[in-house]
């Protein structure tokens, strides 16, 4: 019977990782539904509320699309 190794991953725990906090300043009136989904994918739900997300290079992406609705604070 042979037994199989996990490969290790390359993406740090969620524990160990860099994370972002990210709080969502702008009210979503006026802007574009892609802008509204994008929102919605980080994990807000109002204006004001705040959510930590670890940082990969796609949340990166999702926070350069919405820089103008949220404010930005790197957590080491």
């Amino acid at each position: 019977m042979a037994t199989t190794k996990k490969a290790a991953t390359t993406t740090p725990s969620k524990g160990d990782a860099p994370r972002l906090k990210l709080t969502l300043v702008r009210s979503l009136i006026g802007w574009p539904d892609k802008q509204r989904k994008i929102v919605a994918a980080l994990g807000f739900h109002r204006t004001n509320s705040t959510v930590e997300v670890v940082d990969t290079p796609t949340i990166r992406g999702m926070v350069r699309k919405i820089t103008h609705l949220i404010s930005i604070e790197s957590l080491v």
